[in-house]
């Protein structure tokens, strides 16, 4: 089994800019020297919890600091974004990466950021469609480009001098472009099964509650036949909430309790989601009244924390619920106390991952 890291990154509001922006820096690097396979790392406009306003430019911060582990877009939020500068800029940056990159996109769910970019009332899944689409046919075909839409029309047919390179967007490194990964966040996703049909690697949220991510499989296993690939476990990320520490009172105080970071994660997401009217995604059963969705009841059944052998029971628990799959995502949390959420990174890469892989 792989060990990748994703981060929001999510931080009490009130924290220093610079210092949040630091330490999901030091995250990253940590991961790539415990021996983390991947890191993938979020990004809003408008939101201070979430203060990540451009994934790729973090993704860039990272190169020189980093050497073995690979960076994902976690995701670029394409309805807000031009789609020959989204394309411009993954390009840059696969070959300053020279292949390290993994490409993350999604419709973007925070809804401050569509209505900041005027995207409120749109479709903004037909928006997100159109978009990669657009990047592709950049990436494929050679300029100059005419590309109609409904959202963008794209051209430089007026102004291509090719003698000079003029009216040309670059190509990724990797060819014929960054593996393209999405998040999945509803149960027995459609999306899903579009997304696998052309090829495309999902990510199970780590909101889900275990019997939903396992509905995620058959939809994806679905959306690889019907587009000729084969469905292969080792393929499908499925993020999970984990806290590893040295004993078992430190584990739940920091796991569960009232003033650990899983606790503040989950009020703020909970929150979210909720509001906007998706209160179904954290219950284990759709007939469950939303009164019953509490937080305790969230941290309960979301969150895995324990020494190093019971964190290996629960996970292998977990597995049998969901089905075979080839990289556990461990979802980043604040560094409310920076050693102890340092040492569960070391915990789980060093004792838990081998175990799990044996």
């Amino acid at each position: 089994m792989n060990l990748s890291l994703f981060t929001m990154p999510l931080h009490p509001p009130n924290r220093n800019y610079v210092d949040v922006l630091k330490e999901d820096r030091e995250a990253i690097i940590l991961a790539d020297q415990l021996g983390f396979s991947e890191a993938f790392i979020g990004e809003h406009i408008t939101d201070k919890a979430e203060a990540i306003t451009s994934c790729l430019v973090f993704i860039a911060s990272l190169i020189d600091s980093t050497k073995n582990i690979k960076l994902g877009s976690g995701t670029v939020n394409l309805p807000n974004n031009h789609p020959a500068a989204v394309a411009a800029q993954v390009a840059m940056l696969d070959n300053m990466l020279e292949g390290r990159f993994l490409f993350g996109i999604s419709p973007g769910g925070l809804l401050s950021d569509a209505e900041i970019f005027g995207n409120l009332d749109n479709d903004r899944t037909e928006m997100f469609v159109e978009s990669i689409n657009h990047i592709l046919e950049i990436w494929q075909n050679p300029a100059p480009y005419n590309i109609k839409g409904k959202y963008w029309d794209i051209t430089t047919e007026k102004n291509y001098v090719e003698e000079t390179g003029q009216g040309v967007i670059v190509t990724p490194y990797q060819q014929p472009h960054p593996p393209i990964v999405v998040t999945v966040v509803a149960p027995f996703s459609k999306g899903v099964v579009a997304a696998a049909e052309r090829g495309w690697q999902p990510i199970s949220a780590n909101f889900l509650q275990p019997n939903w991510v396992a509905s995620h499989w058959p939809m994806y296993k679905q959306g690889c036949e019907q587009g000729g690939y084969e469905a292969k476990p080792e393929n499908w990320r499925v993020a999970k909430s984990i806290f590893v520490a040295d004993d078992e009172k430190t584990a739940q105080e920091y796991g569960k309790g009232a003033n650990g970071p899983y606790h503040f994660y989950f009020k703020q997401v909970m929150q979210k989601l909720i509001g906007n009217g998706r209160p179904d995604l954290f219950k284990h059963d759709r007939d469950m009244a939303d009164s019953d969705v509490t937080l305790e009841y969230v941290l309960d059944s979301l969150v895995i924390c324990g020494t190093v052998e019971s964190v290996v029971e629960q996970i292998e628990a977990f597995k049998d619920i969901t089905g075979d799959f080839g990289t556990l995502v461990y979802a980043a949390h604040d560094w409310v106390n920076p050693e102890l959420s340092k040492r569960s990174m070391e915990l789980m890469a060093k004792e838990v991952i081998p175990k799990l892989s044996k």
